[in-house]
């Protein structure tokens, strides 16, 4: 964990299921902090399992976002995951054994407005999860891209910056509109728990499978984006009344806003 102070309910869940647990200070952000976690748990054997779940949101249009705003969302959404996956692939590749397991969002699958450096930062762990599932098939190591819609996590608290809502912005229906997938998902969000029994599932079932969404919305979302073309996706960013946009809305991903 990037903050031990906030270790406590983990270790208390921990003892309650006779769990033993060992939590270590991690920031994916530093280069350093990922060698001094990884060799420390290399003393207790090798790495089996890694879930990069280390992840910060963030909601404004792309005009509105500094660089430097972008560059923090792609340094822990993205950069953070390649330096953990760097430090275990070789122990794995030797043992010909492991899983990786990048937890990344439906907003890697959909093109998301709104959330322009969130997503773009989880369409990169995306791309880089497809591709090293190619490179490590030949060491007997298995990547698979976890998908999660709206899940009842405190990633909001831990956003780059609060969410710049202006009724006077020219922007302002795009991100009403954003708003309102957030509000359609809380209405019915998946738990914590379900992701992490979906990265198990991911992890041991027989049949392979790259990715896996999470919760309905997701599920919906992915589907529907697929059936869709990209031409009928931008059209969604025309000056459409809310009826109409969320009459497709409801059509292509069967997500009622």
């Amino acid at each position: 964990m990037r903050n031990l102070g906030k270790a406590g309910p983990l270790r208390d869940a921990a003892a309650a299921s006779s769990l033993p647990l060992e939590v270590i200070e991690l920031d994916v952000d530093s280069t350093p902090s990922v060698a001094r976690a990884f060799e420390a748990v290399s003393r207790q054997g090798p790495v089996d399992v890694l879930v990069n779940n280390a992840g910060i949101g963030g909601a404004a249009p792309l005009e509105l976002v500094p660089e430097d705003e972008h560059r923090r969302m792609f340094e822990t959404n993205y950069f953070g995951a390649i330096r953990c996956i760097r430090a275990v692939l070789p122990t794995m590749r030797e043992r010909r054994r492991g899983a990786i397991v990048n937890v990344t969002s439906i907003a890697g699958v959909v093109a998301t407005p709104n959330q322009i450096a969130y997503s773009a930062s989880k369409w990169a762990l995306e791309c880089a999860g497809e591709a090293l599932a190619h490179e490590v098939r030949r060491f007997g190591i298995r990547v698979v891209n976890v998908e999660p819609g709206v899940v009842m996590t405190n990633i909001f608290e831990n956003s780059a910056e609060a969410t710049r809502y202006d009724k006077t912005s020219p922007y302002q229906p795009i991100m009403r509109r954003n708003g309102k997938i957030f509000a359609a998902g809380f209405r019915d969000p998946a738990q914590p728990e379900v992701v992490a029994e979906t990265i198990l599932s991911a992890i041991t079932s027989d049949e392979y499978r790259l990715r896996w969404p999470v919760g309905k919305d997701a599920v919906g979302m992915a589907r529907g984006r697929r059936e869709i073309s990209d031409e009928s996706w931008v059209a969604m960013g025309e000056d459409l009344a809310d009826e109409e946009y969320n009459r497709r809305f409801f059509d292509y991903f069967g997500v009622r806003l």
